[in-house]
């Protein structure tokens, strides 16, 4: 059989989002969380298909929409990339919603401003329209934590390492510099992406990492390298790899809420301080702690994110059962 799906491609500050807006399956569930699981369960083939090469590439990343579950909110989002189906996307919720307002996939109960079911939680979106053009999108994520602090790992090229691990919607072990590493900007992108992959698999066979509140949310998934900023004006600069071979071209949402609950937890960031966080090429969110809370026994923040996205295309993609490689494959 050949399948057929309708896709609109975007990126969010250089990192791609592709929106399936046609061929979306029927998912069983009664929330989210649910549907997330059927998908990895029965429809997984569709992701593969739609992210790996050669429809898609090791970057790729994209989102799938759904009617909510309480009718008090606008939309349900499900979140698919190369790595599997994310509990939270902070950069395809921004891609996400500026192709869904331009292209009037959702008519917002509220102009302006939306909410969002994804796995991790109800997520709250504000945005400003210009005309036809969405200019920016602000969100406002679900609690952030630090879970671990100063985590001793063995990397092979650089020997012992101190990382913190923060839940921002996925665990990220984080890695200041430090004796063994001196910031990103002394490094290739190339080099970050082996050593990840190294440490995630090390920290994730010595310790669990489970979401207190929600135990479907599990394992270290994400690393977030950090360094020098480009720019003097702003906060911080990251890293975030993710995947098998991917370090995202934006500044990474979760990853941004993760950094920032590692940073209040330390006193370094305080409530309402605005938080600039460069990616590895430079691009922009902005960051803040809109509010103080509790995960379970840890201390918590509500941070929001704001970015923007550009719409780039329309794309018709066929999945057909006669192509050997029809569910995509990687080269790794």
């Amino acid at each position: 059989m050949k399948k057929t799906f309708s896709c609109i491609d975007a990126h969010t500050c250089g990192n791609p989002v592709r929106l399936v807006s046609g061929g979306v399956p029927f998912l069983e569930g009664n929330n989210m969380v649910e549907k997330r699981q059927f998908f990895l369960d029965h429809c997984d083939w569709i992701r593969k298909g739609l992210m790996f090469e050669p429809r898609g590439h090791d970057m790729m990343s994209g989102s799938m929409l759904f009617p909510p579950h309480d009718p008090a909110n606008d939309v349900a989002v499900l979140f698919i990339e190369t790595s599997g189906c994310l509990p939270m996307c902070g950069h395809g919720t921004i891609g996400t919603v500026t192709i869904a307002i331009e292209e009037g996939l959702i008519l917002p109960k509220t102009p302006g401003k939306l909410r969002i079911e994804t796995p991790a939680g109800l997520v709250h979106v504000t945005y400003v329209q210009e005309g036809k053009k969405v200019k920016s999108v602000k969100l406002v994520n679900i609690a952030s934590y630090l879970a671990a602090q100063d985590i001793e790992v063995e990397c092979g090229d650089l020997g012992i390492l101190k990382v913190d691990v923060a839940y921002g919607g996925n665990f990220y072990a984080i890695v200041d510099p430090q004796e063994n590493f001196l910031g990103i900007e002394n490094y290739r992108a190339e080099q970050l992406i082996t050593w990840s992959r190294e440490i995630r698999n090390k920290i994730n066979a010595a310790h669990a990492f489970i979401h207190p509140e929600k135990p479907s949310i599990r394992g270290l998934s994400h690393l977030l390298w950090t360094g020098k900023t480009i720019d003097s004006n702003s906060t911080a600069r990251n890293a975030v790899f993710y995947g098998d071979k991917a370090i995202d071209r934006s500044p990474c949402g979760t990853g941004t809420s993760a950094r920032m609950a590692q940073w209040h937890a330390k006193g370094i960031l305080k409530k309402g301080e605005p938080f600039i966080h460069e990616s590895f090429i430079g691009s922009k969110f902005t960051g803040e702690v809109v509010e103080e809370t509790k995960v379970g026994d840890f201390p918590a923040i509500i941070p929001s994110i704001e970015g923007w996205a550009m719409v780039t295309g329309y794309n018709t993609i066929f999945l057909d059962d006669e192509d050997p490689y029809v569910h995509g494959f990687q080269v790794i």
